[in-house]
């Protein structure tokens, strides 16, 4: 790779660039996975800048594997895990951000999530994703199965809610006048 030569992703030339991949990629994942593969958004179709792949909940480790893996696929990074509320049912998106360093592609996915339901952990596949699970959880309330970790990770274990949800209100806060002591088993032991 040239660190001279404008990465397409910077500079809008994306979809010039990748489509004849992103093309194939969804055909294949299409093929492969059949049903799991929900809805596919392509850009100049859509308002967005790379492909957007809604799985099922299901299937989204098995899918993420293959596209990890696989020949003409190597999403080997994940870039970033976040969820939104959309306010309708099914309630929130779970957004996982890929890019392959083989190809310098980027390619979205998507999981549409009920209140109250989960979704697998992909913490097998990579495990960066623990905390961005975590987070999600944190603030959205979205469980994933099989976390290693599953607990609050930016508000305090006492608080009430999940701030992020759209329900939540807007000058919504929790005052804790007093400081708890530490939990012992969250404290890592010194090893010598």
């Amino acid at each position: 790779m040239n660190i001279h030569q404008p990465v397409s992703t910077i500079y809008g030339k994306m979809f010039d660039t990748y489509s004849a991949i992103w093309l194939k990629q969804v055909a294949e994942l299409q093929a492969r996975f059949g049903g799991a593969v929900e809805e596919v958004r392509m850009p100049k179709e859509y308002p967005t800048d790379v492909p957007i792949l809604f799985i099922r909940a299901e299937s989204i480790v098995a899918v993420m594997d293959f596209m990890r893996t696989a020949n003409g696929f190597e999403y080997g990074f994940l870039a970033d895990i976040t969820a939104t509320d959309e306010e309708l049912e099914p309630r929130f998106e779970i957004v996982y951000q890929l890019l392959s360093h083989s190809n310098m592609s980027r390619i979205r996915l998507k999981v549409r999530v009920r209140d109250g339901e989960e979704v697998p952990t992909i913490t097998s596949l990579w495990v960066a994703a623990n905390w961005p699970e975590r987070e999600i959880y944190d603030m959205y309330g979205v469980r994933f199965s099989g976390h290693p970790n599953m607990r609050r990770i930016l508000m305090d274990d006492r608080f009430v809610g999940h701030p992020l949800r759209k329900d939540y209100p807007l000058r919504g806060y929790q005052i804790f006048p007093d400081t708890p002591l530490p939990n012992p088993n969250l404290l890592e032991r010194s090893v010598k």
